[in-house]
């Protein structure tokens, strides 16, 4: 299949973008999907300086890569959270401010319309990221939550994103939600209500990415059936359920890479992703953007396990066929 294949660098943030361009060009990926964190994609100084974006271009080219998407997870998170102290560690300085909760919301909001220029300069039509969401830890509705509690949550993720995403349309680029528990959407349910909420905007969509489909028990094959026109982009991302009668589904406080969990992220090809019916999928509803390694294992060293996910990838990438695998019975001697 020509689909491209691109590593996604926000868990390689603290190298700098040119040692991570190297890397992935002589491991032989296509392209990199830019992280708006670290020195990879800094959107005040695209939007400061002409010869930034020039930049970022000539030092992609210089190691054979192509960039389709740009990334700004962190920032689009505080959008709609209820901000806390911890939001204070994924935010510059100049987005956090004195930290006062609404101040954060608006200037990140800012930035997430900034983003969408700064990738129009770029010359890329989507932008990856997070939404936040007022009422992701009413999951479990108790104390007594009704429906009404829940909607105000949908109703401010609209007034909050609506400004933004009319931004996107007017800029030509997409915004594609990555579907994630802690957002607005993190199912095919809260996805559909999350579309209605914003009145099915055209630039809002979805960056399908499997991992975070496997720990709710969802077959992520329903997603990309329920949205075929809304997947605007593709993570591939590996997680294991590690259920043992001790311990749950939600992670029990412990952190990533502790064997206690109940699940954790690994290596794609190293988890209970099945990947075969993912890319007749994505096959059979026509998408042909690139399959974006984000790759995350607590456990493995991961500059083996980058090379080894995309030579995994290209193994699985096939191409449909463009016929019945019987038509050639009936063909005439």
């Amino acid at each position: 299949m020509s689909r491209p294949i691109t590593l996604f660098t926000g868990q390689w943030a603290d190298l700098t973008l040119e040692d991570v361009a190297k890397k992935a060009s002589d491991w032989g990926f296509d392209g990199l999907e830019l992280a708006c964190w670290g020195d990879h994609f800094e959107v005040d100084k695209a939007l400061e300086d002409d010869s930034y974006v020039r930049g970022r271009r000539d030092l992609l080219a210089k190691y054979g890569l192509k960039c389709f998407a740009i990334s700004n997870h962190l920032v689009g998170q505080c959008v709609c959270d209820n901000i806390d102290n911890r939001h204070k560690s994924v935010l510059p300085s100049r987005l956090w401010g004195d930290g006062d909760p609404e101040g954060v919301r608006r200037r990140c909001a800012e930035e997430v319309k900034n983003t969408a220029r700064a990738a129009k300069l770029l010359g890329v039509d989507t932008v990856n990221g997070f939404t936040g969401s007022s009422v992701w830890g009413m999951f479990y509705f108790f104390p007594p939550t009704g429906q009404a509690d829940v909607q105000k949550g949908y109703e401010d993720f609209a007034a909050r994103w609506l400004p933004i995403l009319d931004v996107y349309k007017a800029e030509g680029v997409r915004y594609a939600l990555e579907v994630h528990p802690t957002e607005i959407a993190y199912d095919i349910y809260t996805a559909k209500r999350a579309l209605e909420a914003v009145g099915n905007h055209a630039s809002f969509g979805f960056n399908f990415d499997p991992s975070h489909f496997i720990h709710q028990f969802i077959n992520p094959v329903f997603f990309l059936d329920e949205f075929p026109d809304r997947i605007f982009h593709v993570h591939v991302k590996d997680s294991r359920l590690q259920l043992n009668g001790r311990n749950s589904i939600l992670s029990s406080h412990l952190d990533f890479g502790d064997p206690r969990r109940g699940w954790d992220f690994v290596s794609p090809g190293h988890g209970d992703v099945k990947w075969d019916p993912i890319i007749r999928t994505l096959n059979r509803i026509g998408y042909q953007g690139p399959l974006s390694i984000e790759w995350e294992d607590s456990g493995m060293d991961r500059e083996w396990g980058a090379p080894e996910a995309l030579a995994m990838v290209r193994k699985q990438d096939f191409t449909a066929s463009t016929q019945a695998f019987d038509a050639a019975f009936a063909a005439k001697g």
